[in-house]
């Protein structure tokens, strides 16, 4: 029988490896982000959003609402008359309003401003679920501040 004998030299470069190697980062997968979103029973635009947001990360559930329980909806969520779309999301204790981004909505939930959320007025064709991005017309995603007022949040040009 053939004995090993470590060095001290090997010993102490066998313990820093095992140290190494198990303060290497592991990749972090991050849980998904779930979202609510109250939408018209009959809106494909809605549900290609939906999908969209998935597709990105987000978990999305969904209440189906006839149009007078959408309205209530969305005033209950402090989205103001003028800027409102199809869809009233709700994300971390945000409201997010229409064709909204998925980048834009993560950059809300990082920055976190003391604010309603974030909407898309209207349904600019080209935003997310609005037809293709490539022909997309230009429209601004706007912060709701908790006044009632917006300010530009983010901007896309027309493609």
């Amino acid at each position: 029988m053939q004995s090993v004998i470590m060095t001290r030299r090997a010993t102490v470069f066998a313990l820093l490896s095992g140290v190494v190697l198990g303060m290497r980062p592991v990749a972090a997968v991050a849980a998904p982000i779930a979202i609510n979103v109250a939408k018209d029973p009959n809106c494909g635009c809605c549900t290609a959003w939906v999908e969209i947001i998935e597709a990105d990360g987000f978990a999305a559930s969904i209440e189906l609402l006839d149009f007078d329980a959408l309205q209530a909806h969305k005033i209950d969520s402090g989205i103001p008359a003028g800027i409102a779309s199809c869809h009233t999301a709700h994300v971390d204790g945000y409201a997010i309003e229409g064709h909204v981004p998925a980048a834009d909505i993560r950059r809300l939930l990082t920055e976190r401003p003391d604010a309603v959320g974030l909407s898309v007025p209207g349904m600019p064709y080209g935003s997310p679920g609005m037809g293709p991005e490539s022909e997309r017309e230009a429209y601004i995603v706007y912060l709701i501040r908790r006044d009632g007022s917006v300010e530009p949040f983010a901007s896309y040009d027309a493609a």
